[in-house]
């Protein structure tokens, strides 16, 4: 059978300081996900810093926003921190993403290397489950101009510098007063998110297509401060008050510096990531597997 994709991205685990042995796998791995892509009838090109960095220049490359626009189907070939960086960017042009799991987690990159070929085949002729998650847009606000804008999948946190004292935040909810807030930082997370940093600050696992986010404070000060679940409708504030050096990280992956007086604004974005899994696949699989739940059991 033919594939239903006609033009497909490939997009890579990198980093500009990987060298030697790593760069080699990753470099083999792509080159035979090429040749197999290929082989399914399929135009394939490989994101232009994907290529650069691993050496595969001889192969047809795309910028991201031309892949955007061009490409039907994203392949990412890492770990949950590949697919973050590349779902943010792809978000706007509702490019489904397939994840190739080449890290350690997976929580979103769930088909294992080893076994691509049998899964992908399959997947590539129509047989697979669609599913849209939710993100987060953020707008860091100084002295009533934006200074900083991003999207987030997994999350939102604002933490005090690594040698200052507690972080004090304002925080509202659709323009309500909620509390300042008095703690290490503060987590505003995605379903997608809450097994990522929101987890170990004792935030509740989200099922992925729930609207909501969930609000989990860094060592709070006071301890009946809890994480709250609130609408993904909502818009939330935090303004802050008191604290030195600190800072706004998305996904972990960008960061913003912060001054007294600074609001982060957080609120739904109006564009979804759009994941493909193999059909049968399950999301409680996934949290069994991952959280090693039942380890030992029948």
């Amino acid at each position: 059978m033919k594939s239903r994709f006609r033009h497909v991205a490939l997009f890579g685990k990198y980093h500009a300081t990987t060298h030697g042995s790593a760069l080699e796998i990753s470099r083999k791995v792509l080159e035979e996900m090429v040749h197999f892509l290929e082989r399914q009838g399929v135009e394939v090109v490989l994101e232009h810093d994907t290529a650069t960095h691993t050496g595969l220049t001889h192969l047809p490359t795309l910028p991201r926003e031309r892949i955007g626009k061009e490409c039907d189907l994203g392949l990412v070939i890492g770990g949950d921190g590949t697919m973050l960086g590349v779902g943010r960017q792809m978000a706007q042009y509702g490019l489904p993403l397939i994840g190739i799991n080449q890290g350690r987690l997976g929580f979103i990159t769930d088909i294992p290397i080893q076994n691509y070929h049998e899964v992908l085949q399959p997947m590539l002729q129509g047989h697979y489950q669609t599913e849209d998650r939710r993100i987060l847009q953020a707008q860091v606000v100084r002295d009533g101009h934006s200074v900083f804008d991003a999207l987030a999948m997994n999350d939102v946190v604002v933490n005090r510098g690594g040698t200052s004292g507690m972080l004090e935040l304002r925080v509202e909810v659709d323009g309500h007063f909620l509390a300042n807030q008095r703690a290490d930082g503060l987590i505003i997370a995605t379903p997608t998110g809450s097994t990522a940093y929101s987890l170990s600050a004792g935030g509740p696992l989200m099922h992925p297509v729930l609207g909501g986010w969930v609000m989990a404070p860094i060592a709070p000060h006071t301890l009946s401060n809890r994480p709250i679940v609130l609408p993904d409708s909502c818009a939330i504030s935090m303004e802050v008050v008191s604290g030195r050096y600190a800072s706004a990280n998305f996904d972990m992956q960008s960061l913003a510096s912060l001054m007294i007086g600074d609001r982060i604004n957080v609120k739904r974005s109006q564009h979804t990531v759009r994941f493909l899994h193999p059909e049968g696949w399950n999301y409680f699989d996934t949290l069994r597997k991952k959280m090693h739940w039942n380890e030992g059991g029948y």
